[in-house]
């Protein structure tokens, strides 16, 4: 049975995403830093059949990202690591004239100090399965200038730089790093408080995900709206 490690997955995205593999019968290791919600979101997931463990905790911190893996060990390896959790270094977001650097060393630690983390643990659970996988979650402000995100959206580039050089490091494994394009979460929501245009929910950009998954194309950098279309 395929595992899948997934950070950030009590909300948004991640939530959607793990009760999409969930109804396809994938084990789960889950993370979140509210133990509450995480064990509430792994015991609904749990009734799809597949085994569910939560892992409580910051993925910041080296222990928990041990824990992480010992997760995925006790449930027989690991396919797929999908580094969702994401900081944004200023709620609401601001110029660069006005943000804190302790917010953008925040976003920094956890947008790809702590994915890389992840995946140096993770590497020997994912060599050993035939179909290793790392998804790594981007953005369009990685390679856009939007006013207002360029904390968030320097971190996020530097993650697909991991995520390029990781895929030409690891020619075994797939590492794709994906801009799931706009979504209706409460990361947007903090982050552009004032907008109330209506965004897409996370469920709807899952299917470009599963896209990936199941034809397996080569590592590189997706927009899931384009996987979407290109249907």
């Amino acid at each position: 049975m395929t595992t899948a490690m997934i950070t950030g997955a009590t909300k948004g995205f991640g939530r959607a995403f793990a009760e999409a593999l969930a109804r396809r019968g994938w084990n789960l290791v889950l993370d979140a830093r509210s133990p509450e919600r995480l064990e509430a979101t792994a015991e609904e997931l749990r009734g799809h059949g597949g085994r569910v463990v939560a892992v409580h905790g910051d993925v910041t911190d080296a222990a928990h990202r041990v824990a992480l893996v010992a997760a995925a060990e006790e449930l027989g390896g690991l396919d797929l690591l999908v580094n969702n959790a994401s900081a944004l270094g200023a709620e609401p977001l601001v110029r660069l004239a006005e943000l804190p650097l302790g917010g953008l060393r925040e976003a920094l630690e956890t947008n790809v100090v702590a994915a890389l983390g992840l995946v140096q643990g993770a590497l020997p659970l994912l060599r050993a399965s035939s179909a290793g996988s790392v998804i790594n979650l981007s953005s369009d402000a990685a390679v856009e200038a939007y006013g207002t995100w360029g904390g968030y959206g320097a971190s996020k580039a530097a993650l697909d730089q991991l995520s390029a050089v990781l895929a030409e490091e690891e020619p075994g494994l797939r590492v794709w790093a994906v801009d799931p394009g706009d979504m209706d979460t409460d990361l947007y929501r903090a982050a552009v408080p004032d907008d109330d245009d209506r965004r897409p929910e996370p469920g709807d950009v899952v299917p470009a995900f599963l896209r990936l998954l199941d034809e397996r194309p080569a590592g590189g950098r997706y927009s899931a709206p384009s996987l979407v279309d290109a249907r």
